[in-house]
């Protein structure tokens, strides 16, 4: 499972195995960064490039992406939408099975409430996969927590 909390300047994203009786087992965690100097469409290309050679490396079933949420600035709504379809493209041309989740839906299901913060998501990821320190930076924790949303949601509809 590879979960991705998409952004131009900072992806987070998660690969999770699933596990007997746990939430999953943290495989890899990290961002994808662009930089800010760089005009959008090459930004992108850097998000796509990161994308693929991730699921490439990992060969993930499905892709996990957190959703658009609607900012008061909608140019920021506008580019993250941007980044999603890069990063939906570079799914579907890997053919994997997609699943989207809201923002809140993630930490509804991480924490226990929709309006969490990062260090409460953060720190949930730490506990359900009984890790040492939560994943760092915060947008690697998103991406962590985007991926066991998915499996956790889909244990429970079966």
């Amino acid at each position: 499972m590879l979960g991705i909390d998409p952004g131009t300047a900072v992806t987070g994203y998660g690969v999770v195995d699933p596990a007997n009786g746990r939430p999953g087992r943290l495989v890899e965690c990290g961002v994808i960064r662009t930089n800010p100097r760089q005009k959008l469409w090459e930004r992108l290309q850097t998000l796509f490039d990161g994308i693929t050679e991730l699921i490439e490396r990992h060969g993930p079933e499905t892709l996990a992406v957190e959703s658009i949420f609607y900012a008061k600035n909608v140019r920021t709504t506008v580019v993250l939408g941007q980044a999603r379809g890069v990063i939906l493209l570079a799914a579907a041309r890997a053919r994997l099975r997609v699943a989207e989740f809201a923002p809140a839906t993630v930490k509804q299901s991480i924490v226990g409430r929709g309006a969490a913060g990062k260090n409460q998501v953060g720190y949930m990821v730490q506990q359900l996969l009984r890790l040492t320190q939560p994943p760092t930076p915060n947008d690697a924790a998103d991406g962590v927590a985007v991926a066991l949303t998915c499996l956790m949601r889909a244990r429970l509809s079966r």
